[in-house]
């Protein structure tokens, strides 16, 4: 057994301190919608305010979310859920700039992307000697946490960017194969030896074209392949599924990092 193992076996209330939530269900219907809201809040703000403006805004946002989530330095639905969001959007926006702005070809976004992605899981393991997303309790675990979680977002909303404009697929196109590596990354974890680690990258990576090519599905145009329905209708409903959810979770805290949960499911 790996001296961090044998460190997570004995120090089960590393994952009681943890900052992430215990996953569940609803997390992942959270999840999905969150990379919805992200997609089509950077569209009608960037329509509305413009890139570059809704870029600084969302900036801004985020590192204002971001130093009180570290100041917090513990789990609290609303505020987790607050920061998810607003990487959400800025990870669709750094897509955004790289092929509007900085006219990127979106294959050669992804391949960036994924290499930055790579880098960072090998930082954080070579720093931590664990990916776990269970016991996220230092300012420095959290740090390559929320890092990772950027570029999934933004690795995500490229990977649709390239299904959709550089290869012409369409929406369902993307999102199909997408729902099966989620579905895959569940099922592994649950039926094979496919760590909870690898399984919850991989889920949490691929929900996010899957929810921006749903989002461009519902509100894109029907002469580009969407359904044109009302973008500001299917946002607020969006939102009010996150609303509920993350409600939800902060009233039953049926998603808290438990005592009960670490002893009984400790895995790395």
């Amino acid at each position: 057994m790996s001296g961090t193992r044998q460190e997570e076996v004995r120090r089960p209330f590393r994952r009681y301190r943890s900052r992430t939530p215990t996953i569940t269900t609803l997390f992942w219907l959270i999840k999905l919608a969150v990379s919805m809201a992200g997609a089509l809040l950077a569209g009608l703000a960037s329509d509305s305010f413009g890139l570059g403006i809704t870029t600084m805004l969302t900036i801004t946002a985020q590192t204002v979310v971001i130093l009180v989530q570290f100041a917090v330095a513990r789990y609290v639905a609303w505020l987790y859920w607050l920061t998810v969001g607003v990487t959400s959007l800025f990870g669709v926006l750094i897509v955004d700039n790289l092929t509007d702005t900085f006219e990127v070809p979106p294959d050669a976004a992804v391949v960036v992307l994924a290499v930055l992605l790579i880098g960072a899981f090998v930082g954080w393991y070579r720093t931590e000697q664990t990916l776990s997303i269970h016991t996220v309790d230092t300012a420095r675990r959290e740090t390559f946490y929320w890092l990772v979680v950027s570029l999934t977002f933004a690795l995500g909303t490229a990977v649709e960017r390239l299904g959709f404009e550089a290869l012409g697929l369409a929406y369902t196109t993307v999102a199909v194969p997408c729902l099966a590596l989620a579905v895959a990354a569940w099922a592994g974890n649950r039926f094979t030896i496919l760590g909870s680690g690898l399984a919850f990258w991989l889920a949490f990576a691929s929900t996010q074209p899957l929810g921006v090519a749903v989002a461009d599905l519902l509100a894109q145009p029907r002469d580009v392949g969407g359904l044109g329905a009302d973008t500001a209708g299917v946002t607020c409903a969006v939102l009010t599924v996150i609303v509920a959810g993350v409600a939800y979770n902060g009233v039953t805290h049926r998603d808290d990092p438990s005592l009960e949960y670490a002893t009984r499911s400790i895995q790395i």
